[in-house]
């Protein structure tokens, strides 16, 4: 029972974890060094993490926002794993599981010093991974599933975009939307697919095999 829903259980964890940092987080932003708590169109996720909160208080909300990270990076570690034993294709089952064993051991590491450096390689390989599952998706019946990974994919890229140019007030936003879009989906795909959805795809070595006759 706890393996069948260790993803859900991860997540559920990691939000009431993350979301108990931001009532104890004393407060501070980029557009306002004095504020009061922790503004959810202002602050980042990121202001949780430092010892310090930005308006220079001991940041009480530290130790609970780093244990959420824990069970984020596992409970999405896991959802790779997963769907890597769901999708017909070995090149994109080791692609998958080399992903979810790579965000289950490092990912939690944007929490430390290497923040910046962490966040480019975490966002790479979840979209690496879920650019995988969105093309093996599209090729099954789930359509609801095939709207909402472009949306997310989307979402995903615009958001990273925002980063990249710097654009930080709507990027506070952005990243709480991304990151509510990315977890419903991951719980969709967790949890509304299963292999046989996908045996209906001939995998991309059969293709191959097939034609060099």
């Amino acid at each position: 029972m706890i393996k069948k829903y260790s993803v859900l259980i991860c997540v559920i964890i990691s939000v009431v974890l993350i979301v108990i940092a931001t009532f104890v987080y004393p407060g501070g932003s980029l557009l306002n060094k004095n504020s009061i708590g922790f503004d959810w169109s202002k602050n980042f996720i990121s202001n949780l993490f430092a010892a310090k909160a930005m308006n220079g208080s001991y940041n009480t909300s530290r130790i609970w926002a780093i244990i959420g990270t824990v069970f984020h990076s596992v409970g999405y570690g896991i959802f790779f794993i997963n769907m890597s034993k769901k999708i017909p294709s070995r090149h994109a089952t080791t692609v998958l599981i080399l992903i979810g064993v790579a965000t289950i051991l490092f990912n939690f590491l944007v929490v430390t010093p290497l923040h910046d450096i962490m966040v480019t390689i975490s966002s790479t390989m979840s979209l690496l991974g879920l650019f995988y599952i969105t093309v093996f998706i599209l090729k099954t019946k789930l359509h609801l599933l095939k709207i909402f990974c472009i949306i997310c994919l989307l979402t995903f890229y615009y958001t990273l975009y925002l980063y990249g140019s710097g654009n930080w007030g709507l990027l506070a936003i952005m990243q709480k939307v991304s990151f509510i879009i990315l977890t419903l989906l991951i719980l969709g795909l967790e949890y509304f697919t299963k292999q046989e959805d996908f045996k209906q795809i001939k995998p991309v070595e059969q293709k191959i095999q097939a034609t060099n006759r």
